[in-house]
C-alpha cells in the first residue's frame, strides 16, 4: 500500500505489531499509562515512532536499539525509557555484554555520570532477567 494512503488505523496496526515484537509488554505499558492523560502521544508512539521510524528498512532492529541507548544515555535522565529499550535491546538479539559495551563506550561521549546511570539502568532490566552477573569477558576486555 502506498505510505500516503495510508490510514491513521492501518498506520497505528502497524506500528503496534512492531512495538510489540520489540518492546514487548513494556512497550504496551507506556502506551497504556497514557491513555488517561494523553491518548494522542500514545498513539503517536505506535503509529510514527513505530510504525513509520522504527519499521524503515535502513538499519536492522539491533542497530536501532544501540543507537536508541546511545541517545537515552546522552540525554541523561530517561531512565524509565532506558529500562524499555534495554529490554528491547535483548529482544532483538543484542547481548548484555554488548549492551553493557555500548554504554561503556557512551562514557566517552556522554560522560561518566550518565554512563553510569544508564548502566544502572540496563543492571535493573538485567536482574530482572536473570542475566546477572554478567561473564567474566565483559569486565577484562
Amino acid at each position: 500500500m502506498n505510505e500516503t494512503t495510508t490510514t491513521r488505523e492501518e498506520r497505528f496496526a502497524r506500528g503496534l505489531d512492531v512495538l510489540r515484537r520489540v518492546d514487548g509488554e513494556a512497550g504496551q505499558r507506556v502506551v497504556d499509562s497514557l491513555a488517561d492523560v494523553s491518548p494522542e502521544l500514545g498513539h503517536q508512539v505506535v503509529a510514527w515512532a513505530f510504525g513509520e521510524i522504527y519499521d524503515r528498512p535502513g538499519l536492522a532492529p539491533r542497530d536501532r536499539q544501540l543507537v536508541t541507548l546511545g541517545a537515552l544515555t546522552a540525554l541523561g535522565g530517561c531512565e524509565a525509557q532506558l529500562d524499555v529499550h534495554v529490554n528491547a535491546a535483548l529482544n532483538v538479539g543484542l547481548t548484555p555484554e554488548q549492551i553493557t559495551e555500548a554504554l561503556l563506550h557512551s562514557a566517552v561521549y556522554c560522560g561518566m555520570p550518565r554512563a553510569l546511570n544508564a548502566t544502572f539502568a540496563a543492571k535493573k532490566v538485567f536482574a530482572e532477567r536473570g542475566l546477572l552477573p554478567l561473564g567474566e569477558e565483559s569486565a577484562s576486555a
